[in-house]
């Protein structure tokens, strides 16, 4: 009887220190996604990016090729690239792919055929048009990306001189770390990507992975949905889901703001209140859209925002630094996270990142305009 009872008492002890250790660790887990949110959420308001680089080429005409238009980050860049187009003096034409296979197809031979002295290729893989950038290489033509792959910078095997994006584990980490955060370690989540896309499906695994590494979250659902459908899909998908999960459905998590734009409605008829669950959080872009949501507490928590006009700026000089036969320029711009907390300083009057860190006046410096 009394070993009996020392046994137990053995593994009695076993466990409380296994339970012990188990909450230690869940509160360092808590305390780190803090920590991370913290530093996402801080001001960027300090140059981080090239001091020097070779002048402007002479005037030439490039091509912005885009996924999507309607994507709202698309959107974005593509109107930094004009933008910084007109200031180093280029032309810049804009195609939209229209978010099919087949108009980014047709898009991109109608970019090689206008013979641009470069192509940007905005917002899609080059996996999937590996045909078309083979005639690119062959043609000469230097191309740079934007979100064109999981990883920022160049891409020798797919032909990209340089891929403008910020780091796609670090996105997923913050954004995922918020849900965690505001949940207290518990959160009930729906990942919502897009598999068109390698990147989309790589930036939702790491988000997953994050809500797999929080010992009391449930990651619910992982719903892999087209992007260019989400007007048509969202609506019924989120009365599907709210169904099957009801108030365990605590957090949302989406590759892109763009499936936000229409959940709403259903939110609504189910008598979920704008600032409550499911909260919305998006790993990229930030969209004009998602900002008005986040500042009037409708449906949309926080967004992990890429500096769209800042990183048009970029694409331009990396391309300058291409046509100059100068290496890319190495920026990766950090993460930032906007919530209710932030948005009214960095939203700007435009509803979009736009860091007040000086980037025009630093690039016109580099180019010598």
């Amino acid at each position: 009887m009394t070993h009996t009872r020392s046994r137990l008492g053995a593994v009695a002890l076993a466990l409380t220190a296994a339970g012990f250790a188990g909450h230690a660790l869940a509160d360092d887990f808590l305390e780190a996604a803090r920590q991370k949110v913290a530093v996402a959420t801080m001001s960027k308001e300090k140059w981080d990016g090239p001091a020097s680089g070779p002048k402007a080429v002479a005037a030439r005409t490039i091509v912005f090729v885009a996924a999507d238009l309607k994507n709202g980050g698309i959107l974005g860049v593509s109107q930094g690239v004009e933008e910084a187009g007109k200031a180093i003096g280029w032309t810049v034409r804009v195609i939209d792919g229209q978010g099919t296979v087949s108009g980014r197809t047709a898009a991109l031979n109608q970019a090689l055929a206008l013979k641009p002295a470069g192509i940007v290729v905005g917002g899609f893989d080059t996996t999937e048009q590996k045909v078309a950038f083979e005639g690119a290489a062959k043609s000469g033509v230097p191309l740079v990306g934007w979100h064109s792959g999981e990883k920022p910078g160049p891409n020798v095997s797919a032909g990209l001189f340089a891929n403008v994006t910020t780091v796609t584990d670090d996105v997923a980490d913050v954004a995922a770390s918020w849900a965690v955060v505001d949940s207290g370690g518990k959160a009930g989540v729906v990942i919502f990507t897009d598999s068109q896309y390698a990147i989309a499906v790589y930036k939702a695994r790491a988000m997953e992975a994050v809500i797999n590494g929080c010992g009391g979250c449930t990651v619910l659902s992982f719903e892999d949905s087209p992007i260019s459908e989400s007007s048509t899909r969202m609506p019924q998908l989120t009365t599907s889901l709210l169904q099957r999960f009801g108030d365990k459905w605590t957090h949302s998590l989406a590759i892109n703001d763009l499936y936000f734009d229409f959940m709403g409605s259903s939110l609504t008829a189910a008598g979920k209140k704008g600032d409550g669950g499911p909260k919305a959080v998006s790993a990229g872009d930030g969209s004009e859209a998602a900002y008005q949501r986040i500042r009037s507490k409708r449906y949309q928590a926080g967004t992990v925002p890429e500096p769209l006009n800042m990183q048009g700026w970029q694409i331009v000089d990396e391309l300058n630094r291409a046509a100059s036969k100068a290496a890319w320029s190495g920026y990766v711009p950090k993460v930032h996270l906007v919530t209710a907390t932030n948005v009214a300083k960095d939203g700007g009057p435009k509803n979009l990142f736009d860091p007040d860190n000086g980037y025009r006046s630093e690039y016109r410096k580099i180019w010598g305009k």
